[in-house]
């Protein structure tokens, strides 16, 4: 049910669901992941907080990103909560507050270092949706947000920045992308985000190829050398074989958006490039030896999928 406006809202679960876009939230906890595989300690107890800060945070956006467009709402997507008056102006930027808070304040249960990587994070959220969305340096914030988020799994530690750079890369060349979902977008936008895709890919692969070799040479000396050099390859092997599949569905869809520029499929192109952060986020585990994480975190693709159909259709 539409109401007037300037009705006061009584939201409901599944209005705040929808405001936060909850589903895209799964596509979150993994960078956090990836980020703390790649700082060489991907299941210890404050690592766990990390998720839920970086979902806290994303929840917080997203309820920000409507809340900054509202006036703009009410024109090209009326149906949306807070132009269907469900949601009041002011709820949205207290429930992005309150999210920020906790999103914050998980980060500072998880240790030091991901608090300090959390603060300037939630300066680039707020940032991005109240003053950079609608230039062009909305895909960079976007982008530096996804690093960072990278970043706050693995505590701050530099050995992250691989895939921080790999999700930066992506997130900037979706960002840019959907600014077309509305009215369509230019050839040279989607061929660029199709080429990002294959070069992200490309790297994942040649990464994991160069840490299976220096993990072999590493390990030959010891006894322990055959069994490392087996876990390696199959790194190896599980982090191109996940790496592959991010770049045939996401690029697939991008190219799509070359020959077909219109509103319809750049939207299906970002929509597949939301989810394809999932087994980019795999292939990034396993390259850093962690291949049972890789697997578990692409299973949650389907998840997602039917996540986004209950949200769409209930």
């Amino acid at each position: 049910m539409v109401r007037p406006p300037g009705a006061d809202a009584v939201s409901t679960a599944r209005d705040l669901a929808e405001l936060v876009r909850l589903p895209a939230a799964l596509s979150v906890p993994g960078d956090t992941l990836a980020g703390a595989a790649a700082a060489g300690w991907p299941l210890r107890r404050r690592t766990l907080l990390a998720p839920l800060s970086s979902v806290s945070l994303y929840l917080a956006g997203m309820a920000l990103n409507d809340y900054a467009d509202r006036h703009l709402d009410a024109t090209e997507r009326p149906e949306r909560p807070i132009p269907s008056g469900r949601v009041s102006p002011r709820q949205a930027l207290a429930l992005a507050a309150g999210l920020t808070g906790a999103g914050v304040a998980l980060a500072a249960g998880a240790g030091r270092g991901a608090l300090a990587v959390a603060v300037p994070l939630a300066g680039v959220v707020w940032g991005y949706d109240m003053l950079a969305k609608p230039t062009v340096a909305g895909p960079v914030f976007m982008g530096a947000a996804r690093g960072l988020d990278v970043l706050l799994g693995a505590g701050g530690s530099a050995r992250a920045l691989p895939p921080a750079l790999a999700l930066a890369a992506h997130t900037m060349a979706v960002t840019a992308l959907s600014r077309g979902e509305v009215h369509g977008t230019r050839p040279v936008v989607a061929r660029a985000a199709a080429a990002t895709t294959g070069a992200t890919a490309l790297g994942v692969v040649v990464g994991a190829a160069t840490a299976a070799r220096a993990g072999a040479r590493a390990d030959a000396p010891s006894c322990r050398g055959r069994a490392g050099t087996v876990r390696r390859v199959l790194s190896a092997l599980t982090a191109t074989a996940l790496a592959g599949s991010y770049a045939a569905s996401v690029g697939r869809a991008q190219l799509a958006a070359v020959a077909s520029p219109d509103a319809g499929t750049v939207r299906r192109a970002t929509g597949t490039g939301i989810r394809g952060m999932l087994p980019l986020q795999a292939a990034l585990a396993s390259a850093a030896g962690h291949p049972v994480l890789g697997g578990a975190l692409v299973g949650a693709v389907p998840a997602l999928r039917a996540a986004a159909r209950k949200v769409a259709t209930t």
